[in-house]
């Protein structure tokens, strides 16, 4: 399977995803901030913070996978 496909594949499954999460949340009432060092986010659902952080994980480690097979298969 080429490169371009299996990108093809990870930006379709992961928009599906992020998609998903979107019609799902449509009516969560539960809100939260996150807080990071400098700045804090509006409220936004704890559904949604959960899962666009597996969405952006799920995304990062298929891109770092797909960057170590490439290595490994130009080495001799």
């Amino acid at each position: 399977m080429s490169i371009l496909k299996k990108i093809t594949f990870l930006i379709f499954f992961n928009s599906s995803l992020f998609i998903v999460l979107m019609i799902g949340l449509q009516n969560n009432s539960k809100q939260s901030k996150v807080d990071f060092i400098i700045n804090e986010t509006v409220n936004l659902p704890i559904g949604f913070i959960f899962g666009a952080s597996f969405i952006s994980g799920s995304l990062t480690g298929s891109l770092v996978s797909l960057k170590i097979l490439n290595n490994s298969k130009l080495s001799p």
